[in-house]
């Protein structure tokens, strides 16, 4: 679906393409200018795109990369504190790999996405979550979750997310809080069931 933005008469219109290891600095800037307050070190944007280059994506509009989205199969309920690396993904229904991590992938991760300001209002989320959604399909996964950050959470419950209380029977984890706490204040564990992904 989405190869076909990248096809040559596309390439001026905005599009989604998949991420190459030549964009890693640009995505690290783009970073730095999108969220300051949520600081990642350029290693965790290459080690995501070294186990998982399907779910890695650039936004590309008149030839200039003004966004990216990483994401990765993950376990439930457990998202990665912030600046943090993975070393391995876990296992997945498709996917074999002697680094593949011993529990099975319970979720689709998103870990990330930042536009530019002239890349937003022009559906760049809703775009890609229905490929996020073949991705875990794939894998066997019904569920995308993230971390909601900086007064999102209205944006991304239109999307089809839903905060997971605390109190969830599923909320197996101990350190969930304290996960969610180095993201900072305001701060929510986001799920979505593939159903309520709608192709835009």
């Amino acid at each position: 679906m989405l190869e076909a933005m990248s096809e040559p008469h596309l390439a001026d219109h905005p599009h989604w393409r998949a991420m190459q290891v030549a964009d890693l600095p640009q995505v690290y800037s783009i970073a730095a200018q999108v969220h300051p307050a949520y600081p990642e070190q350029p290693q965790v944007f290459a080690e995501r795109l070294r186990l998982y280059p399907k779910g890695c994506w650039v936004w590309q509009q008149a030839g200039q990369l003004v966004g990216y989205l990483i994401s990765h199969p993950w376990h439930k309920m457990q998202p990665p504190a912030l600046d943090s690396l993975l070393h391995a993904l876990p296992r997945m229904a498709t996917v074999t790999s002697i680094k593949a991590g011993t529990e099975n992938a319970s979720t689709y991760y998103l870990h990330d996405i930042a536009l530019l300001p002239q890349a937003r209002g022009q559906q760049a989320t809703p775009r890609i979550l229905p490929t996020l959604a073949q991705l875990a399909h794939a894998h066997g996964l019904d569920n995308i979750s993230l971390v909601a950050v900086n007064q999102s959470l209205s944006f991304w419950q239109a999307q089809g997310f839903k905060p997971v209380p605390m109190c969830d029977p599923e909320n197996t984890s101990q350190d969930l809080a304290a996960k969610l706490q180095s993201y900072g204040p305001e701060t929510h564990y986001l799920q979505c069931a593939l159903s309520q992904i709608t192709t835009i």
